[in-house]
C-alpha cells in the first residue's frame, strides 16, 4: 500500500493555495501601479497648464520657526495627494484632530493603535463579507451580490446588508493605510503632527450627499477628480456639469482600477453608482439648497448610498475584488480568533 498519495494530495493543495496568494499579489501590483501612473499623468498634465508657481504655507520645523528645504518641498509637493501645507488646498475641509498633538512619539503610538485596531476590523469584516458565499464572490473568480434564488426583498435586503459591510470595510483599510503611513511620517521622516490631518471623518453620521463627499469622506483625489472631469464638464455645462463630471471622473478611475483584477469588468458598473452621486448632490440643492440635514437628511444620504452603493460593490463582487485575501487571512494570531466568532 503506498503512502505516498496523501503526500502529493498536500503538495497540489499547497500549490493551489500558494497560485491563489500569488494571482492576487500581481493583481495588487498591478493595481498599486496602475493607479500611480494615473496620478502621476493626471497631476503632470495640470502643471503643465498650470499658470501661478505653487506656494508651500507656513509651517512649523522643530524649532517653531519656518525654514525651507527645496528637496523635502519637492518630494511634499509630488506626494501631497490633498495638498496639505499648499495654497492650492485652500478650501478643502480637514476633520479635527484625533490623536494627542503633545509629542511626536505619542502622536505616533495613538496613530500606530489606531492603524491596527482598524487593520484588524477590515480584516474581520472581509472575511464576515466571502462567508455570505465563499463558491461565488467569496473566492478571486467573483459573482454577483444578488441571490435570485431569493425572493426580491430578502435579496435586496441580503446586498444591501453586503454593500453597507464593504463601506465599513473600505473604511476600515483606508484607515488603516493612513495611520501606518503617519506613524513612518511622524517617527522616519520627522514632519510635524500638524503636517499630517486626519484623513477621514466617521462618513456614517454625514446628512447630506453634499457632506459626506466634502467632508466625510476622503479627499485623496479630490483634485484629481475635479481636473479631469470637473473643470472640463462645467466649461461645457455649467455648475451642474462640474459636479456631474468630477463623479463621473471617479468612476471612470475606479474601472480602471477594476481592470488589473478583471480586463472584462464593464465601464458602467462604476461610473453609474458614481455619476448618481453626482446626480443626487444635484436633486439634493435642487429641493433644500444647502439646508439639508437632520434626522431626514441622514435617512435620505443613506438611502442614496445604499441604493447605489448595491450597484457599485456588485461591479467589485462580479470582478473578484471581493474573493482577495486580507492582512488577516496571512495572519494566524488574528485570524484564530476572528475563526471563533
Amino acid at each position: 500500500m503506498s503512502m505516498g498519495q496523501p503526500k502529493f494530495a498536500f503538495f497540489n493543495i499547497d500549490l493551489q493555495v500558494n497560485s491563489y496568494y500569488i494571482r492576487i499579489d500581481c493583481h495588487i501590483i498591478e493595481l498599486i501601479s496602475q493607479l500611480s501612473m494615473i496620478c502621476i499623468a493626471a497631476r503632470t498634465l495640470e502643471w503643465t497648464v498650470q499658470t501661478k508657481p505653487f506656494v508651500r504655507m507656513a509651517r512649523r520645523s522643530s524649532t517653531d520657526v519656518p525654514k525651507q528645504n527645496l528637496v523635502l518641498d519637492a518630494i511634499d509637493l509630488v506626494c501631497n495627494l490633498r495638498g496639505c501645507g499648499w495654497d492650492w488646498s485652500q478650501g478643502m475641509y480637514v476633520p479635527p484632530e484625533t490623536h494627542p498633538t503633545s509629542s511626536r512619539l505619542a502622536f505616533a503610538i495613538s496613530a500606530l493603535a489606531s492603524g491596527l485596531k482598524h487593520i484588524f476590523l477590515s480584516g474581520t469584516i472581509h472575511s464576515a463579507v466571502k462567508s455570505f458565499s465563499p463558491d461565488t464572490f467569496g473566492s478571486v473568480d467573483g459573482g454577483t451580490i444578488f441571490d435570485d434564488t431569493l425572493p426580491p426583498h430578502l435579496r435586496y435586503l441580503r446586498s444591501s446588508i453586503i454593500a453597507i459591510l464593504c463601506a465599513f470595510a473600505v473604511y476600515s483599510l483606508i484607515k488603516a493605510n493612513y495611520e501606518i503611513i503617519v506613524v513612518i511620517c511622524i517617527l522616519i521622516f520627522r514632519q510635524n503632527p500638524d503636517q499630517c490631518p486626519p484623513l477621514i471623518d466617521s462618513p456614517w453620521r454625514a446628512t447630506s450627499l453634499r457632506e459626506f463627499w466634502s467632508r466625510r469622506w476622503h479627499q485623496w483625489f479630490r483634485r484629481i477628480f475635479i481636473f479631469l472631469g470637473g473643470k472640463p464638464f462645467s466649461l461645457l455645462f455649467g455648475r451642474i456639469g462640474g459636479v456631474i463630471g468630477t463623479f463621473l471622473a471617479s468612476g471612470f478611475i475606479h474601472h480602471l482600477a477594476l481592470l488589473p483584477i478583471d480586463p472584462s469588468s464593464e465601464m458602467w458598473r462604476m461610473v453609474l453608482p458614481f455619476g448618481m452621486m453626482g446626480a443626487g448632490m444635484v436633486i439634493e440643492r435642487a429641493v433644500s439648497g444647502n439646508r439639508t440635514g437632520g434626522w431626514m437628511g441622514w435617512v435620505w444620504t443613506m438611502c442614496w448610498m445604499v441604493l447605489w452603493g448595491n450597484v457599485m460593490v456588485d461591479g467589485w463582487a462580479r470582478a473578484g475584488m471581493l474573493g482577495s485575501p486580507s492582512v488577516v487571512d496571512g495572519a494566524t494570531p488574528i485570524r484564530q480568533p476572528i475563526e471563533r466568532l
